[in-house]
């Protein structure tokens, strides 16, 4: 009982008040001129604004950048030439997330794969939880976003601070239907360790059992096969 009450809290706390914060309304409306160019996506503003010298690496009162900004807005051409202009895409804004995870959160592979190409490291430690896009994406159930990760050579076996990697979060965060099947499936063929335990030696069989994940639970134990 005493580990079902804490696999509870830590699932309250991983989907709770540390998510991502994208910029309101209000936040937009009182933006400066960078980063309303880049939230509106207007490249023609973001690159005379940066011939007059703006900071394109500035932060807002979160610690976002422009970039972060433009992730948030899903605006890819706004977010390529911020980086052609010197803007750092590796910078992480105020909850310690790049750009690269916010795609993955938001499910957006395209622009996600475009901060790759513009130099955003896949496997950036992110997140109040030290995670990474791969755990993030894991999560969700993100299968696209998945498999570019971890093409990209995202770390498959990286262990957050609530000692879970990308496998135990696919089955403990997860709702044992087919896209988290597909992300665990993606995980084990690229050959993620499927016998790293969390902090209480639960293996990943283990929670797919006790959840009832049936399809999950066998898809882990081919490895003893």
């Amino acid at each position: 009982m005493a580990r079902f009450a804490l696999l509870t809290l830590l699932v309250g706390l991983a989907t709770a008040g540390m998510a991502q914060v994208a910029p309101s309304a209000r936040e937009v409306a009182n933006y400066d001129v960078l980063f309303k160019a880049a939230h509106d996506g207007d490249v023609d503003r973001i690159r005379r604004l940066v011939a007059d010298g703006a900071d394109v690496d500035a932060r807002d009162a979160r610690g976002r950048r422009p970039v972060h900004v433009a992730a948030f807005a899903s605006q890819d051409e706004a977010l390529r030439v911020l980086a052609e202009a010197g803007a750092d895409m590796n910078a992480l804004e105020g909850q310690a997330y790049d750009v690269v995870t916010i795609a993955a959160v938001a499910d957006d592979p395209e622009l996600m794969s475009l901060a790759i190409e513009l130099g955003n490291d896949p496997g950036l430690t992110t997140s109040p939880y030290e995670g990474t896009a791969l755990i993030a994406a894991a999560h969700l159930g993100h299968v696209e976003v998945v498999r570019r990760l971890i093409t990209a050579g995202a770390p498959l076996n990286h262990v957050n601070n609530l000692h879970w990697t990308a496998v135990i979060e696919a089955v403990v965060l997860g709702d044992g239907g087919k896209d988290h099947q597909a992300v665990l499936d993606a995980l084990l063929t690229a050959g993620a360790d499927r016998k790293i335990a969390d902090r209480d030696g639960v293996t990943p069989l283990q929670h797919a059992e006790s959840r009832g994940f049936t399809k999950m639970a066998n898809r882990l134990r081919l490895g003893d096969q």
